[in-house]
């Protein structure tokens, strides 16, 4: 697995996606991320219901709890899912790794070129490395915390 600065000698540009610019790919990734979301949430939730681990609770203060530990896991796993893109292109040969936020996506970026090997690796580095994770926290955690945890997980895919 390799970076190369610039596209190798008798390769061209195949496809280039900018999700900013193009609407309609964005609209839908989008539409696809709910699909595998919904196709995820609805059978756990025959197993472990969603009502009674993040909304029955009858005290207030367990329910806010809950919901504010989800929103800072949530950026804290945008944060390092991004962070394991970048190790994984500097394990490539990448010298310079860019992060950001556009708005709507975040991002970690480079101006290199992958081959194929590399490309996917890069792309698939954090869902592996996240999804083990993620799955054994979500096997030690009482039950109560299941959907807080469940959720980071269907954000990783």
């Amino acid at each position: 697995m390799k970076a190369f600065g610039s596209l190798p000698d008798g390769y061209r540009e195949i496809c280039s996606v900018d999700l900013k610019k193009d609407k309609k790919a964005a609209v839908c990734v989008n539409l696809l991320a709910i699909a595998i979301a919904v196709i995820l949430v609805l059978p756990m939730n025959a197993v472990v219901p969603f009502y009674r681990s993040l909304v029955s609770q009858t005290d207030i203060k367990d329910i806010l709890i809950k919901y504010v530990v989800l929103l800072v896991l949530m950026v804290l796993y945008v944060i390092l899912h991004e962070l394991v893109h970048g190790v994984a292109m500097r394990t490539c040969g990448t010298k310079k790794v860019k992060y950001g936020f556009n708005g709507m996506y975040a991002f970690a970026g480079s101006d290199d070129y992958y081959d194929k090997t590399a490309y996917i690796f890069i792309a698939l580095a954090p869902i592996v490395l996240w999804g083990v994770v993620l799955a054994v926290v979500n096997i030690l955690v009482p039950a109560e915390w299941f959907w807080v945890i469940y959720i980071i997980q269907v954000l990783n895919l």
